[in-house]
């Protein structure tokens, strides 16, 4: 199975006015316009995703959204509480396990957690200094055996936001 780890892109600042929690924090039309371009260099890719799960706040719903609606997989999109940013990896593991007979699996959320995860699925519970950040709209393809794994996975690739665009601008000269 492979797992593809992506943040959510660039949201308003939590002191926004009108913005009364961190779980309404939207993204900015930056943002969203950055993720459109991200999702057109995944297309480019040319990864089968067999499904898209999402943390349920407002600017990684968005984002898979956007991934979704780019790639023609809204009816692959879930929402899954694993993916919230107060989850923990084993919780979100757990969560996981459901989709163990996946083969490419987006999931899109927050830092620290997805960072945590990534550094969980390749160097195991005891990593002593293993620290994975991915920016506002970076991802990451990491593979592992199942769901729990049994051994520590293999990362494949890890992409900045900004090699993610310059691929959808391919795409689009194409």
């Amino acid at each position: 199975m492979n797992l593809y780890l992506l943040r959510h892109g660039i949201a308003v600042v939590g002191n926004e006015p009108g913005i009364e929690s961190d779980n309404e924090r939207a993204l900015t039309s930056k943002g969203g316009k950055r993720m459109r371009k991200a999702a057109k260099g995944l297309q480019r890719l040319g990864i089968a995703f067999d499904g898209i799960l999402t943390s349920p706040l407002v600017r990684a719903r968005q984002t898979a959204e956007i991934v979704a609606d780019v790639l023609g997989l809204k009816s692959q999109l879930q929402e899954i509480s694993g993916l919230a940013p107060e989850s923990s990896v084993e919780n979100l593991l757990f969560g996981l396990t459901r989709f163990q007979n996946r083969e490419h699996l987006l999931l899109v959320g927050h830092q620290p957690l997805l960072g945590e995860t990534a550094a969980f699925l390749l160097h195991g519970k005891n990593r002593p200094s293993l620290d994975i950040a991915l920016k506002k709209g970076g991802m990451c393809c990491i593979e592992i055996d199942s769901m729990p794994p049994d051994k520590i996975g293999t990362l494949h690739w890890l992409l900045a936001p900004k090699q993610l665009r310059l691929l959808g601008d391919r795409a689009e000269k194409s």
